[in-house]
């Protein structure tokens, strides 16, 4: 898949499935800000590294679609990812470029907060309710969606007859294994993070935002920008709670459990039994809740 940005060329190899570190930041992925602590009695001045937080707008064919808050870097993924999820693509044969647009600022410097994604000829471009009304927040992956219908999005693979099945204590071990590569979160403390992991619990990609959609979206964009989607045998973590909205980007990405360190939303759970996802949350120490899809889980005989 080609990529430019003002006519130059990037270069930006493609990591295979066994370089889960590789990054590729465009802009500044954290910002300094002096700040005033106080503990007990004692005030101190000093520096504190805060997680960027800036717009990125997104075109599809030259027409501006979405904006999303996000946290720099990885942005040709997020920009894929988030058309996986919307159903609009689902191979790397379906885009021909993306490119970064002018988007400059008063001294002419590019702020690289403005890309544009060409769809391969012969591909569909989305309906007009697919459309946003009004950015969307760090926070929120569908509340500006032009329409609830919109939200109902038909997945091109089905997850129910994934085979995987998964050891409760492998599950247990991926928050730590999660956390141990999140590099922003250890400066800032203030990103969500999204890991893809293999049945036998190989870190295949981690991927760190302000926001966890776009944590997610940025996952599914490295892998259709590698062609490997459908996601099939995988587990995707989630660092927070796990949303209608991720649920349903796991199923627009293949993938048949998704598990988080925090509570599911009762929306959740209904969108990934009727799809026939594994759910799973609260994965904390030893312990986890099952909330749907159990039989992928081995536990021993009683």
């Amino acid at each position: 898949m080609p990529e430019a940005t003002g006519g130059r060329s990037l270069t930006r190899p493609i990591p295979g499935s066994g370089t889960p570190g590789t990054r590729r930041p465009m802009g500044r992925v954290t910002v300094q800000r002096r700040v005033l602590r106080l503990r007990d009695s004692a005030a101190t001045s000093r520096v504190d590294a805060l997680a960027a937080e800036e717009p990125l707008e997104i075109r599809l064919n030259g027409r501006p679609l979405t904006v999303t808050m996000r946290t720099p870097g990885d942005d040709f993924d997020l920009a894929a990812g988030f058309l996986v999820s919307e159903g609009v693509i689902g191979s790397a044969r379906d885009v021909d470029t993306i490119r970064y647009c002018a988007g400059a600022t008063a001294d002419g410097e590019n702020t690289y907060n403005v890309l544009d994604v060409r769809l391969a000829p012969g591909v569909t471009p989305p309906a007009v309710s697919l459309e946003r009304n009004f950015y969307t927040t760090s926070s929120c992956g569908v509340c500006g969606k032009a329409s609830l219908e919109a939200v109902a999005t038909v997945a091109r693979w089905e997850v129910a007859g994934d085979p995987v099945r998964l050891k409760p204590e492998l599950v247990a071990a991926l928050p730590d294994r999660l956390r141990s590569a999140q590099r922003v979160f250890d400066r800032t403390g203030g990103l969500h993070a999204a890991g893809l992991f293999t049945s036998s619990g190989e870190m295949l990609c981690v991927r760190e935002d302000v926001g966890r959609h776009n944590a997610v979206d940025k996952l599914l964009g490295w892998a259709l920008r590698g062609d490997r989607l459908p996601l099939t045998s995988t587990v995707l973590m989630v660092s927070g709670r796990a949303s209608f909205e991720l649920v349903q980007k796991a199923v627009m990405g293949g993938i048949a459990v998704l598990a988080a360190v925090s509570a599911p939303s009762s929306l959740a759970a209904e969108l990934a039994a009727e799809r026939g996802l594994t759910l799973l949350g609260f994965v904390r120490g030893t312990s986890m809740n099952v909330y749907t899809g159990e039989e992928r889980i081995i536990r021993e005989a009683v």
